[in-house]
């Protein structure tokens, strides 16, 4: 489903081959579970032990919503919180839907603005809300969620819990105690997963359900990797050969730059921005993560690609197999030139723009370009996506001798602005 292309790098099989008992080693880490953070390795078997029976449930709370008219989600989250489900939802259903059902997230920042912008957004919506936080202490989301919860129960008094499903520990917690206190549905984010690596627990999977994503075919793609993708070869293993050429292009470039030629890939590259960042960059180490979606970033950050300085490589997410055909129409006067396209596939013509970058950048700028072409953009595609990207960053990490599942950095600022609350 993931094919790695190497053939526009400066990387040789010799630079591959050089590599291999590194990810030899990385290897046994994933797999044995014996390297650092190695508790937090719950996604690596959770495409084929999750709990079967929550996502009956998850099915049956959306239904009960769809009887009841719900026409718009409010997922309430922060970081891993939200970024897989919307780029998730972007994916497979583009970025302008059709349907008659909308997610809006929020919980993302402090801005009143754009808080109040969505309370006037929903103000003659049927909406409910989709909190998730594993704590439930999360300042962002917490105090987005205190302000939609009371309009909520204003909304619909003592029957507003029935509007709220909850993401959250299994256990213990704040958001835990009071879905348990208010009698909200509620569903596990397994205590060995982290945040950034739950999108296909129901952190993603019920946002994905609101929409009418078949979360079934996602979980069969995510099954499908975890069986592909955890063997000790990269010339079969196309998440670790990822790895190991990131790996060699990153001796002299700090910047990965990945690229897309479909806007509904941006989100997909956001993702896999705080993927790959926060789990890198520790300990004065790791590739800092940017993306452009083009052709648009060609007309802005494009100059700088080409002729800037020598500080980044390209990791380009490539799909041929758009669903929908479209051809440049003829025209009778031709006044805009454009008659010599005339019958082509957009598809097609943006291909040729990809490929003349690509062609660009690497032979003309000396970029090197990774190329992941992906087979489509179906649910199975998407759920075996999401796990070729836990694999290689968790190998990424690995190489370099990180933690790829703390985020210890992230907690310094948390502390900081609370002190400053309190003050």
């Amino acid at each position: 489903m993931i094919k790695v292309n190497l053939n526009n790098t400066k990387i040789s099989n010799d630079d591959l081959k050089d590599v291999k008992k590194l990810i030899t080693k990385s290897h046994e880490y994933i797999t044995k579970e014996n390297g650092k953070g190695s508790e937090w390795l719950g996604w690596k078997d959770w495409p084929t032990n999750f709990n079967k029976d929550e996502i009956k449930s998850i099915k049956n709370k959306i239904n009960d919503w769809d009887s009841k008219g719900v026409d718009t989600l409010l997922v309430i989250g922060i970081g891993g919180s939200y970024l897989g489900a919307k780029a998730a939802i972007d994916f497979i259903k583009g970025t302008h839907d059709n349907s008659d059902k909308e997610v809006i997230f929020v919980g993302t920042n402090l801005s009143a603005d754009y808080i109040n912008s969505v309370i006037k957004k929903i103000e003659n919506k049927n909406w409910a809300i989709n909190i998730i936080s594993k704590s439930g202490t999360t300042l962002e989301p917490a105090v987005s969620f205190r302000i939609f919860r009371q309009l909520l129960e204003e909304k619909h008094g003592s029957k507003a819990n029935r509007y709220i499903a909850a993401v959250t520990s299994g256990s213990t917690g704040t958001l835990y105690n009071i879905a348990k206190k208010e009698e909200y549905d509620t569903y596990v984010i397994p205590d060995n997963i982290g945040g950034r690596y739950s999108v296909t627990t129901p952190v993603g999977l019920f946002a994905m359900q609101f929409m009418g994503i078949n979360i079934d075919n996602v979980m069969k793609g995510s099954a499908k990797a975890q069986k592909e993708l955890l063997v000790n070869d990269i010339d079969k293993n196309p998440a670790y050969k990822y790895a190991a050429a990131k790996h060699i292009l990153s001796n002299g470039k700090n910047i990965e730059l990945y690229v897309n030629y479909d806007p509904r890939m941006t989100y997909l590259s956001e993702w896999i921005k705080q993927l790959h960042g926060e789990s890198q960059g520790k300990d004065g180490k790791g590739i800092f993560p940017a993306s452009v979606t083009n052709s648009a970033d060609l007309h802005s950050l494009g100059q700088f690609i080409q002729d800037g300085s020598k500080v980044l490589f390209e990791t380009v997410i490539w799909s041929s197999k758009e669903r929908t055909k479209l051809k440049l129409p003829k025209s009778k006067s031709n006044d805009d030139n454009l008659n010599f396209l005339a019958g082509k596939d957009l598809s097609w013509i943006n291909e040729q723009a990809f490929k003349g970058v690509v062609k660009a950048h690497y032979k003309d700028a000396g970029v090197d370009n990774i190329i992941l072409d992906i087979k489509d953009f179906s649910e199975e595609t998407l759920g075996y996506l999401i796990y070729f990207f836990f694999v290689s960053v968790a190998m990424s990490c690995y190489m370099i001798d990180v933690n790829p599942f703390d985020q210890p950095g992230v907690e310094i600022y948390k502390s900081y602005m609370k002190d400053l609350l309190n003050k």
